[in-house]
């Protein structure tokens, strides 16, 4: 670990320094990786599976204890509201359990050897072995909740693992592993490494990752899966710019405050925030007003209030950003239903812009910020095809109580995941999370994630009278 750098975490809200970090160099990190390494190769060091699970549950329990302090910390470093950050602690402790219970289901199967005469006297079945060393490189929108889907599935599945937190949140990932350590995890097999890019890049690359998971922006996971050494698997889970469609006949009463929570929750800083809303030109005003009248009422600031509702962006130059891209829109014609303005360096108002040009960015680029577009439409067919113009596809949405147009929609719509009357930001951690095309690669979700870190071994066994 590098005596001579350290990383100043700051308060997302205020900037206040909430506490520096030792930095990790290359030195370090081989050290890490070669200890990983070690560990994977010697199978004689391998955790069986009633360790893992009952590691697991230890630090489960571990993490009960913390949970507040968990809370406080991810209000602070990522600026999640503590209503929304005290959610996210408890869907982590969850997840924690998830990955014990499907330790279970890590099994293979009986493969049939005679139905030819070749196999005739064999028997043959798979099972299932940790795919090898992890390298875990995490975001910042949820800094507890990403490192357990990341990296407690590898402890589940008994792989070596390497987390490198997002840089703006690495708190909760050093307390996370701290606990992991303390529930009795062998030195070794989950390490974290606060590093800088050029450190990053060279785990990344090295041969003795087996699996890369990473988590951000497409830029840079498809950048960084180009780098990965030949035989490393990966998933990538980026991004998207999630078109929700609101029919004629839609219960406003219940579609309104579902697609405000998505747009606006945690400033809008989520993979799968609600951005673009195609709305049935017949309710599109009334739809406008209702909609309004939310964003114009929640509550902005201090995300260690328990009664703020948004919270900051993650650094001032997103504030910027938002603030361009709104400006920018709204320049080339958009109409502007709320917000529009920034209310400090790292804060800004939950905005409704109104029929955007469809090249804007705002219509084209994920936001990642409290800002939703509302267009008018009087052809699904053709709003369906404008929702699927783009390069992503993530989770999208329809509202209606029409069950053809339901289904009919469901089908047409170019997502990896369609909701019916929900919002695209709705999950739960054990159905299957993933980003299709540009939007990411593998499948995301406790389960899911555990069956890509393991592969498959064939046993054939000759003699069998």
């Amino acid at each position: 670990m590098s005596d001579a750098k350290k990383l100043k975490v700051l308060q997302a809200y205020d900037g206040e320094l909430i506490e520096e970090v030792a930095l990790n160099n290359w030195q370090a990190a081989d050290v890490m990786l070669s200890k990983a390494e070690q560990l994977y190769k010697d199978r004689g060091q391998w955790l069986p599976a009633y360790r893992r699970i009952e590691i697991l549950k230890k630090l489960q329990s571990l993490m009960q204890e913390k949970a507040d302090e968990f809370s406080i910390m991810i209000a602070r470093e990522g600026g999640k509201p503590l209503a929304d950050a005290k959610i996210e602690v408890a869907r982590a402790i969850n997840g924690v359990e998830l990955a014990r219970e499907e330790i279970a289901q890590l099994k293979g199967e009986q493969i049939p050897m005679d139905l030819t005469a070749a196999g005739v006297g064999r028997l043959a079945f798979t099972v299932k072995e940790p795919i090898g060393v992890v390298l875990a490189v995490s975001a910042f929108n949820h800094p507890l909740n990403l490192i357990v889907h990341q990296v407690v599935p590898a402890i589940a599945c008994g792989c070596p693992v390497i987390v490198k937190p997002a840089a703006n949140t690495p708190l909760s990932c050093l307390r996370f592993v701290e606990l992991v350590n303390k529930a009795g995890l062998p030195d070794g097999w989950c390490q974290s490494c606060v590093c800088e890019r050029d450190t990053a890049a060279k785990l990344i690359s090295d041969s003795r990752v087996a699996f890369l998971t990473f988590i951000g922006s497409a830029k840079v996971g498809w950048e960084l899966r180009r780098q990965i050494a030949p035989g490393t698997r990966c998933s990538l889970e980026h991004g998207g710019v999630a078109p929700v469609i609101v029919a004629g006949d839609a219960d406003l009463s219940k579609t309104v405050p579902s697609i405000a929570k998505a747009a606006f929750y945690h400033a809008g800083q989520v993979c799968v925030s609600v951005q673009r809303v195609f709305v049935d030109n017949t309710i599109k005003q009334t739809f406008i007003d209702a909609l309004k009248a939310i964003a114009t009422n929640l509550k902005v600031g201090d995300p260690t209030d328990i009664k703020t509702e948004v919270g900051p962006l993650i650094k001032p130059g997103e504030v910027d950003r938002v603030e361009q891209w709104v400006n920018e829109a709204v320049s080339a014609g958009a109409g502007l239903a709320s917000g529009g303005e920034r209310i400090s360096k790292t804060c800004y108002q939950p905005t409704i812009l109104l029929d955007p040009a469809a090249d804007a960015k705002v219509s084209t680029l994920e936001v990642f910020g409290p800002v939703v577009c509302v267009y008018g439409y009087d052809d699904i067919e053709q709003v369906i095809q404008q929702a699927n113009s783009l390069s992503v596809s993530f989770q999208a949405a329809v509202f209606t109580r029409d069950i053809q147009r339901a289904f009919q929609s469901a089908q047409r719509l170019d997502a990896a995941a369609v909701m019916v009357n929900d919002h695209t930001a709705f999950r739960v951690d054990w159905m299957p999370f993933a980003g299709h095309r540009t939007s990411g690669l593998g499948v995301g979700g406790i389960p899911y994630t555990m069956a890509e870190m393991t592969h498959e071994k064939l046993l054939v066994i000759n003699g069998i009278d």
